[in-house]
């Protein structure tokens, strides 16, 4: 869609080519009417006049009412005497009701359209939604854009330096780029609201650009389909070597301006693996790290009851993150809403078709994080090279990872630390659990310790029996864990250490999750 400059330039266009009818379609009137104002400076040969229901019938340069009666009945009658009685006249209308169908509104202003038609007129209407075919096929459309990252890099600086002698204001060029590029996606109404609102405060500090998405969140509000997940710094994954490598890399690009570049964003990762090792977690720990905003996209949500209404939701559900982008869009268990298989429906074909499209052509600042595991049901055209960026097999902790994480976890929920010999021991018999299975039995240890009131860890003989007591996923789904191996190992980038790199190659892929 056009920006600021181009829709000026075509609207300008169309009037000097006398088009009777210019549909311009934007949320945005006080932008739109910015548009008309110049074009009205610059070509002063062409009167214009503008309508909505608050102010009734006034000269565009002047603000001079024209008529006392406001209603919609009596602009039409002026503006169709004053078409017969002069030419190259231009009505804006706005506010106006019932023209996204075949209503006696919309036929009316077929009329008058054919009116400005014979007399060189022209009618501007300003829309927010889709105006009627019969009516806009009359004449011509143009669409509005939100205002684009450098435009509202034009407004956060001139905002900031009107201030600056006033209240300190410590932000950098670098800074009201950054600020910019969170707000991109919201229209400049809402842009100068929030800046308002920080200015208020009586300072700005290089702190507040973090503040900026928590504004921009509360603007959107709830999407059936994409939430808001609330992070802290308490995420901590260790072991993914290789994933970190690649994630260090790809941050520059999602926190560098690309605008002067052919570069594009990164797109996302696929994480797929063995169930409570830690992919969902990555999603978090990707957010807190990259200190963008987390949104979830649950794809059981998407799915509607009647007909083109999943689809539906998750375009809506797209174009939402992409205003709010930049951020990370976590897709929990992708395979539960695009698995593919004998029984496939075609909404979910649909959706696969529309998910692919969306993450081929989009531009936006939004990383994927996409979890699953069990692959094996997911298309192969999502899996293909050029869809994600990379995929990432995170297997079962090894050994050694063993160890980090019974210590890890012990000092999180006891506040202890335990003799090397007996973490040793509980790492040998933990052999096959995910991250997942030892937080859970450490986390029952320190639920206990609160329970009889104690701040003394239990004997060592309970600590090992409550290990020996876990039946992990390894165990009770072998064959499970074997396909998911078999996959990972042919089709997916190890998230850790390579098994030659490892010290301890117990399993495929070895150096993955610590979870706290």
């Amino acid at each position: 869609m056009p920006n600021y400059l181009e829709t000026t330039e075509i609207i300008t266009r169309y009037l000097k080519a006398r088009v009777p009818l210019i549909v311009v379609k934007s949320t945005e009137p006080v932008r739109v009417f910015s548009i008309l104002r110049t074009i009205s400076t610059n070509i002063p040969s062409l009167p214009f006049f503008y309508y909505s229901a608050a102010d009734g019938l006034r000269e565009l340069a002047s603000n001079q009412l024209v008529l006392e009666d406001q209603s919609l009945a009596a602009a039409l009658d002026q503006a169709k005497t004053m078409f017969k009685a002069r030419r190259n006249v231009n009505f804006i209308f706005t506010e106006i009701d019932h023209l996204d169908s075949d209503t006696p509104t919309a036929r009316h202003f077929c009329q008058m359209v054919r009116i400005a038609e014979e007399y060189q007129g022209a009618i501007i209407l300003l829309a927010d939604k889709p105006v009627w075919s019969g009516l806009a096929r009359l004449g011509m459309s143009v669409t509005l854009d939100l205002p684009t990252t450098e435009e509202i890099f034009e407004l956060v600086s001139g905002m900031m330096k009107g201030h600056s002698t006033a209240i300190p204001v410590e932000w950098a060029e670098s800074d009201m780029r950054a600020a910019a590029e969170i707000l991109t996606g919201i229209t400049e109404a809402e842009v100068v609201n929030v800046l308002a609102t920080m200015l208020v405060k009586g300072a700005i500090r290089a702190e507040d650009l973090a503040e900026l998405s928590r504004f921009k969140d509360s603007i959107f509000g709830e999407l059936t389909g994409i939430e808001r997940i609330r992070l802290d710094d308490n995420y901590h994954v260790g072991g993914l070597d290789n994933l970190n490598a690649w994630l260090k890399k790809r941050k520059a690009l999602m926190k560098t301006d690309l605008s002067g570049t052919r570069l594009h964003p990164p797109k996302g990762i696929l994480l797929c693996g063995v169930p409570g090792c830690g992919k969902s977690l990555s999603a978090k720990n990707i957010a807190v790290q990259w200190e963008l905003p987390l949104y979830r996209l649950d794809m059981g949500a998407i799915l509607g009851m009647y007909v083109g209404e999943s689809e539906q939701n998750l375009r809506e559900a797209l174009e939402t993150a992409e205003r709010m982008a930049p951020c990370v869009l976590w897709i929990d268990e992708i395979e539960k809403g695009l698995a593919t298989g004998s029984g496939d429906s075609s909404v979910t074909k649909r959706l696969i078709g529309q998910f692919l499209f969306w993450l081929q052509e989009s531009q936006a600042k939004v990383f994927i994080v996409a979890t699953a595991n069990d692959v094996s049901t997911l298309p192969p055209e999502l899996l293909r090279k050029g869809r994600f960026d990379e995929i990432f097999f995170v297997d079962l902790p090894t050994e050694t990872e063993r160890t980090d994480i019974i210590d890890l976890c012990f000092w999180k929920y006891t506040n202890h630390a335990i003799p090397s010999h007996l973490v040793a021991e509980l790492a040998e018999v933990s052999e096959g659990f995910a991250g997942s299975d030892i937080d859970a039995v450490v986390h029952d240890i320190g639920s206990e310790m609160l329970f009889n009131n104690t701040t003394e860890l239990p004997p060592s003989d309970y600590i090992r029996s409550q290990f020996r007591n876990v039946v992990p996923f390894s165990q009770t789904n072998p064959e499970e864990l074997a396909a998911i191996r078999d996959w990972g190992r042919h089709r997916a980038v190890p998230a850790g250490r390579t098994i030659a790199d490892s010290p301890d190659n117990n399993s495929v892929f070895a150096g993955r999750t610590i979870v706290l």
